[in-house]
């Protein structure tokens, strides 16, 4: 069809809404404020810096230890987060949206502040942290203080994927089965636990990969053992920048990976459903 200028609609010059070049200026800062910095991080050290950091048991050591400790404090959250997470997914009570806030909190405080919070439960000034030192459980610059840390900061990531996974499986699937006899544990385990485990992947590799780069709660209650993040900051301080990056190069690369991980895991999930 023509218009009064005789072009045909589909002929005329198409005009680039303003928006679309607003959300393009948009998008494009986005991308160049997180890549410049870590490209800058990677490509300043040399081969022979990152290799040499690589023959450093020191380096060795708290990077194993990261990851060590945050795989720990995904196990943990996966054990004590997973029947929370079904709870809040499956039941309605009073002060349910309360314990939820409370959930998303260690994500919002400032992290120095969980690991003041934690130190004073379990010092001696406080009956708990007298029942733990007479069982032998020492948090203050122990590895059961780092997990201890890490799973407190991990948790609500992993608890929150894993109740979005509960949510989406149909409800009506668990009445079948109970309607056919089976138990609250027998529904839990045979349909609504593989029909979740994906949720629960993602969860876990949130929860780690969270865990791993923490560092302003650990430098309080554990600064030894050195984990990754406390040696950066170590090496930065004691003798600056150089030698901070190419730990800080082997931290980034592992952290890459976990997120690599959560894509495919994501990708897999959203080709099954």
């Amino acid at each position: 069809m023509k218009n009064e200028t005789g072009l045909r609609a589909e002929d005329r010059p198409r005009r680039v809404d303003p928006f679309f070049w607003a959300a393009f200026i948009c998008s494009t800062t986005v991308v160049v404020f997180i890549v410049l910095p870590l490209t800058e991080m990677i490509l300043q050290p040399s081969f022979r810096d990152l290799w040499k950091a690589l023959e450093d048991p020191d380096v060795i050591r708290s990077i194993g230890l990261s990851i060590y400790t945050s795989s720990l404090a995904s196990i943990v959250s996966f054990i004590i987060g997973t029947p929370f997470a079904y709870l809040l997914a499956r039941r309605r009570f009073h002060g349910k949206g309360f314990i939820e806030s409370l959930i998303d909190l260690p994500i919002m405080i400032p992290h120095p502040i969980i690991g003041i919070a934690i130190l004073s439960l379990a010092g001696r000034n406080h009956w708990l942290g007298r029942l733990m030192q007479e069982a032998g459980i020492h948090l203050m610059g122990t590895v059961t203080g780092i997990v201890t840390v890490l799973t407190f900061v991990g948790l609500p990531f992993y608890v929150n994927a894993v109740k979005a996974g509960f949510e989406a499986v149909p409800a009506r699937l668990e009445n079948v089965s109970r309607s056919l006899g089976a138990s609250l544990a027998q529904t839990f385990f045979r349909v609504t636990f593989p029909l979740a485990r994906r949720s629960m992947l993602v969860g876990l590799i949130l929860c780690c990969a969270r865990a791993i780069s923490e560092f302003g709660a650990v430098i309080i209650v554990a600064y030894h053992p050195m984990i990754a993040p406390v040696m950066i900051y170590e090496r930065f301080t004691a003798y600056g920048i150089r030698y901070s990056q190419p730990v800080a190069v082997w931290l980034i690369f592992v952290c890459l990976l976990l997120f690599l991980a959560l894509r495919l895991v994501s990708s897999v999930r959203e080709k099954s459903t």
